[in-house]
């Protein structure tokens, strides 16, 4: 993944304020149809890209159950 200055983060409602969850740059998937993920608890670790289609079914998929 090609770190950027700010590909516009933003964080799982599910985190609680408590940081264990995910972040993903939905201005950068919104541009560049990749969706990069990261660890919301240490966000100087390297993290991964999911293409947009691939995210939105991931998405969809864990409303569905309840995660």
């Amino acid at each position: 993944m090609t770190r950027r200055q700010d590909p516009g983060w933003a964080r799982s409602s599910y985190s609680a304020n408590n940081g264990e969850c995910i972040e993903w740059a939905a201005t950068h998937a919104a541009t560049f149809g990749q969706v990069p993920v990261r660890d919301s608890k240490d966000t100087t670790l390297a993290g991964f890209t999911v293409a947009a289609p691939a995210w939105s079914v991931f998405v969809d998929y864990a409303k569905s159950v309840g995660v």
